[in-house]
C-alpha cells in the first residue's frame, strides 16, 4: 500500500512537478500518482490550495490542478473506466463538499478556475441528490459585494447547468431542472436586474463594469441552459422583465468597454449581446408563443445591430449569431409577414449577405500567413460558424419561403459581380469570389459533409455556371494567379461533387491533381480534400442503396501522378503535417486496392519516411491517424491478395517501428502494435512467428507495457495474433504464464475487462488443451472472484457470452 504524504512532502513533490528537468518531473508525478490512492490525500491538497503564502503561488496552482484531476478520475466510484486506484472516503467527500464553494470564493482567479471546474465535476456525479446544499451556497454568494466573486460563482453554476442542453428529455433530467428552477429562477432574474442597475451607476468606472458585464453574460448562458428543454412557467410569467433587460443591452454603448483600435478580441458588450441573441434564437426556433409579441421589436434590434457591426474578426461571433437569428425567422412560414416585401429581401441580400460573403483583408492575410486557420474556418464540414457559412445558410432559409424572389435577386448580383470581374480580372477577383459563394448559397438546398449536396435549387443551372466560370479557374496553370479564387473554385467542385456525372469527375481529376503542386497551402489542401471527397462519393442506385461513383479501376491511369503530387507535399519539410493530404493518400489506397502493387515499395518508403519525421515531434493527431491508417490499408490491400508480401513489409516496417518503440513515442505505440498485429495475422500459415516477432514477444508481455490504457486494445489484438500464429512457440519458450498474467491484469479492471475476455477467448481457442489444462482452474477462479467482488452489468454479459 502506498505511503501517504504529509502537507510539507506534498508541497515539495508538487514543486518538483514544475521542474524544467524531465527526470525530476517524471519522478515527482510518480510519487503524486502513488499518493493519490491514500486516505485523506484530497484534503491535504485542499489545505495547500487554501494556504495564503504568496511564495507558494505556483505550488498552490499545481495543487489546484492536481485536485481537479483527482476529482475527475476518482470521484465517480462506479465509473465504467474505474478510478485509477483513487479512493475518496465518504467522510472526505463530505468535508470537500462543505468547504469547496467557500474556498473557491477566497482564492486567486487562476486557482478559482480550477476549484470551479472541480465543483462542476463533483456536481456531475452528486448534484442534486447527494449535494443538496450546493445551489443554496452558490445563490447565497449572489449577495456578495465583490463583483468578481459573483462572476466566479455564476461561471461555476453555468458549467453545472450546461448538462441541460443538447440532450433528449427524460424524467431524471426534468426532475433536476425542476429542482434548479425552484431555487434559482427568481434569484437569477433579481440578480440580472440588480447588476443592470449597478452598470448604470458605475457607467464611468471600467473596473466595476467589467466583472458585472461578465456576470450578465454568464446569466444569459444560464438562461439558455434552463430554457433549452422547454419554456419554464416562471420565465413565461416574467418574460416582459427579461425581454426589457435584453432589449436594453442590444442598444447599449459605452466607450469604456469598447476599444475601436482592437480588431481581434470581442468586447464585454459584444459578448453579452451575442449571449442575448442566442437566447432570442432559442425562443425563435422553438416557436414559443409568449415570445411572438416581442419578435418584431427584436428583429428590428438585431437587424440594426447587424448593420452596425464591423467586418473585423472581433465581431465575427456577434455577426454570425445575429445572422442565425434572422435565418431562423425567415425560414418559417409563420414569420413570412416580417420579410414578404421585395425591398426587405433585397436589403437582406445587399446589406447583410453580400458584405458577409466578402473576402476581407484579414482573410487574405490568413490565407497567406496562417493557412491552417483559414482552412479550419472555411473548409466544408468543419464545426466553425464563419460569416460566409451563416450568410449562405441565410440564403438557404430565404429560399424556403421566397425561392423565386431570392433567386432572381441573387442572379442579378451574380451577373453584376461577374461583369465587374471581367473588367479587371487581376484586381477585381474578389467580386468573382463573392459571386461564386453567392451562387453556392442560393443553389444548395440539402447537403452533408459526407455526401456533399443532395438537393439543389432547380431555378439555378449549376453545370452551366461551372462551365462558364469555374472551369477556367481550374485550367489556369499559373499557380500564382488568383490563388484564393482557385481555392474557391476547387471548393465549388468538392461541394457539388454529387451533381457531376462520373465522366466529368474523371475528366477533372488531372486538373485537381495539377493543383497539388501549388505553393499555396490552402490551394493544394483543397485539391487533396476534393479528390478524397470525390473518391468517397456514392450514388443512389435504388431507395436506400448507394454505391461508389468512382471505383478502383477508374483511377488507375492517375495513380502515379496522384501519389507524386501528394507525396511532394508530404515530403516538403517546410510545411506542417497536412491531415487532408494524408487522408487523401489513405482514401486513394483504399480505392486502388491491389492496383497499388506495382508502386507499393515507393509508397511504403514514402510513408515510413513520413513516420520517421513525425516520430521526433508528434503534433498533429489527425495526420498521424491517417498516416498509420494508410500503412494499414496498404498492408491489407497487398497482403490479403498475396501473403508472400508479408516478409517484404516486415523488412520495411520493422526498423521505423522499432525506433518508435525504443523512443517510447506514446502517441504512436498503439498504432504500431495494431499494424504489427495485422502483419502477423497475414503471415503465411506454417511459417511460425519468425525471428523478429519471437524477439518482440518478451517485451510485449511485460506488465508495465500494459499500464497505459491507450495501448491495451492494440496490444490485446497483437497478443491474439501471437496466439493464433505461434501458440506452440509461446508454450515452448515458457511465456504462457506471462500471457495468463496479462489476462488476470486486464480482467481485474472495469476499463480493460472487454480486452481481457478477448484475450481469454484467444487463449482457449489457440493454446493446446494439454498445455492449458493445468491452468483452467485458476482461470475460472479469477473469473468467479471478479464476479463475486466486482460484478457489473457488462461483466455479467461478457462472462455469459464467454461460457455460451
Amino acid at each position: 500500500m502506498s505511503q501517504a504524504l504529509s502537507a510539507d512532502q506534498l508541497k515539495i513533490v508538487l514543486s518538483q512537478t514544475l521542474s524544467p528537468n524531465a527526470g525530476i518531473r517524471r519522478e515527482a508525478e510518480k510519487h503524486l500518482n502513488a499518493a493519490q490512492g491514500t486516505s485523506g490525500h484530497p484534503l491535504e491538497i485542499l489545505r495547500i490550495i487554501a494556504s495564503s503564502d504568496a511564495a507558494d503561488a505556483a505550488v498552490r496552482q499545481a495543487a489546484a490542478i492536481h485536485f481537479k484531476n483527482v476529482v475527475k478520475k476518482g470521484w465517480d466510484a462506479d465509473a465504467e473506466d474505474g478510478t485509477d486506484g483513487i479512493i475518496i472516503s465518504q467522510e472526505d467527500r463530505n468535508l470537500i463538499k462543505s468547504h469547496l464553494v467557500e474556498l473557491m470564493c477566497t482564492v486567486p482567479p487562476q486557482i478559482q478556475a480550477q476549484c470551479s471546474e472541480a465543483i462542476s465535476l463533483i456536481a456531475v456525479v452528486d448534484f442534486p441528490l447527494k449535494w443538496d446544499n450546493l445551489l443554496s451556497e452558490l445563490v447565497q454568494k449572489f449577495n456578495s459585494p465583490d463583483p468578481n466573486i459573483v462572476a466566479g460563482v455564476l461561471v461555476t453554476a453555468n458549467s453545472i447547468f450546461k448538462r441541460f442542453r443538447y440532450v433528449p428529455r427524460n424524467d431524471d433530467l426534468y426532475r433536476d431542472i425542476l429542482y434548479v428552477l425552484e431555487r434559482l429562477q427568481a434569484p437569477l432574474l433579481t440578480l440580472f436586474k440588480t447588476i443592470g442597475v449597478a452598470t448604470d451607476a458605475y457607467r464611468e468606472d471600467v473596473q466595476q463594469l467589467r466583472p458585472r458585464f461578465s456576470a450578465l453574460r454568464t446569466i444569459c448562458r444560464i438562461f439558455f441552459s434552463l430554457n433549452w428543454q422547454e419554456l419554464p412557467e416562471y420565465f413565461e410569467d416574467h418574460m416582459d422583465e427579461w425581454m426589457t433587460e435584453f432589449a436594453k443591452y442590444l442598444v447599449y454603448e459605452n466607450p469604456l468597454l469598447t476599444d475601436h483600435d482592437e480588431e481581434t478580441e470581442s468586447s464585454p458588450i459584444d459578448d453579452l449581446q451575442t449571449a442575448i441573441i442566442d437566447n432570442l434564437n432559442l425562443y425563435a426556433n422553438k416557436d414559443e408563443e409568449p415570445f411572438i409579441p416581442f419578435l418584431g421589436k427584436f428583429t428590428s434590434l438585431v437587424w440594426n445591430l447587424l448593420l452596425k457591426v464591423s467586418s473585423h474578426p472581433k465581431h465575427d461571433t456577434l455577426a454570425t449569431t445575429s445572422i442565425k437569428f434572422l435565418s431562423s425567422l425567415v425560414s418559417k412560414k409563420m414569420h413570412k409577414e416580417l420579410f414578404k416585401d421585395e425591398s426587405t429581401l433585397r436589403q437582406i441580400i445587399s446589406k447583410i449577405v453580400i458584405p458577409n460573403l466578402m473576402v476581407r483583408e484579414v482573410d487574405e492575410e490568413k490565407f497567406e500567413d496562417d493557412p491552417q486557420e483559414f482552412i479550419l474556418g472555411d473548409m466544408e464540414g468543419n464545426d466553425t460558424d464563419s460569416r460566409r457559412k451563416c450568410s449562405q445558410a441565410l440564403l438557404k432559409a430565404m429560399c424556403r419561403q421566397f425561392e423565386v424572389e431570392t433567386t432572381i435577386i441573387c442572379k442579378e448580383h451574380i451577373t453584376s459581380m461577374l461583369n465587374e470581374f471581367r473588367t479587371d480580372p487581376s484586381n477585381k477577383w474578389v467580386a468573382k469570389d463573392v459571386a461564386v459563394h453567392l451562387m453556392m448559397g442560393v443553389s444548395i438546398q440539402l447537403e452533408s459533409s459526407t455526401h456533399g449536396v443532395s438537393s439543389v435549387n432547380e431555378k439555378v443551372n449549376i453545370m452551366e455556371f461551372f462551365a462558364s466560370n469555374i472551369l477556367t479557374e481550374l485550367q489556369e496553370t499559373n499557380q500564382s494567379i488568383r490563388p484564393m479564387l482557385k481555392a474557391t473554385s476547387i471548393k465549388f467542385v468538392s461541394t457539388f461533387r454529387a451533381q457531376f456525372p462520373k465522366e466529368h469527375l474523371l475528366a477533372l481529376m488531372p486538373l485537381l491533381i495539377s493543383h497539388l503542386s501549388s505553393t499555396s497551402i490552402v490551394v493544394h489542401t483543397y485539391a487533396a480534400s476534393a479528390i478524397e471527397k470525390i473518391f468517397s462519393t456514392k450514388t443512389e442506385i435504388s431507395a436506400g442503396v448507394r454505391q461508389p461513383k468512382i471505383v478502383g479501376g477508374d483511377i488507375q491511369p492517375f495513380l502515379e501522378s496522384l501519389f507524386t503530387g501528394l507525396f511532394s507535399i508530404i515530403d516538403n519539410t517546410n510545411v506542417n503535417e497536412n491531415e487532408y493530404v494524408m487522408k487523401c493518400v489513405m482514401r486513394s489506397l483504399q480505392l486502388a486496392k491491389d492496383d497499388i502493387v506495382q508502386i507499393t515499395q515507393i509508397v511504403l518508403e514514402k510513408l515510413t519516411s513520413a513516420l520517421a519525421r513525425v516520430a521526433k515531434n508528434p503534433r498533429n493527431p489527425q495526420y498521424n491517424h491517417y498516416l498509420f491508417e494508410s500503412i494499414a490499408v496498404l498492408v491489407r490491400s497487398v497482403c490479403s491478395k498475396n501473403s508472400d508480401y508479408t516478409n517484404a513489409f516486415e523488412g520495411l516496417l520493422f526498423p521505423p517501428f522499432q525506433t518508435v518503440l525504443q523512443m517510447d513515442v506514446v502517441e504512436f505505440t498503439p498504432y504500431v502494435y495494431q499494424v504489427l498485429a495485422q502483419l502477423l495475422e497475414f503471415r503465411v500459415e506454417g511459417t511460425g512467428l519468425g525471428e523478429a516477432y519471437t524477439m518482440l514477444l518478451p517485451p510485449i508481455i511485460t506488465p508495465t507495457l500494459w499500464e497505459r490504457k491507450g495501448n491495451i486494445p492494440a496490444l490485446t489484438r497483437l497478443l491474439q495474433a501471437y496466439l493464433q500464429k505461434g501458440s506452440a512457440t509461446i508454450v515452448s519458450q515458457g511465456h504462457l504464464i506471462g500471457v495468463l498474467g496479462i489476462f488476470q491484469k486486464l480482467i481485474a479492471s472495469k476499463s480493460s475487462e472487454i480486452s481481457g475476455f478477448d484475450l481469454l477467448k484467444a487463449i482457449v481457442q489457440y493454446v493446446p488443451i494439454e498445455s492449458l489444462q493445468g491452468h483452467l482452474k485458476d482461470l475460472f477462479q479469477i473469473l468467479l472472484m471478479r464476479l463475486q467482488h466486482g460484478k457489473t452489468t457488462r461483466f455479467v454479459r461478457l462472462i455469459t457470452d464467454f461460457f455460451a
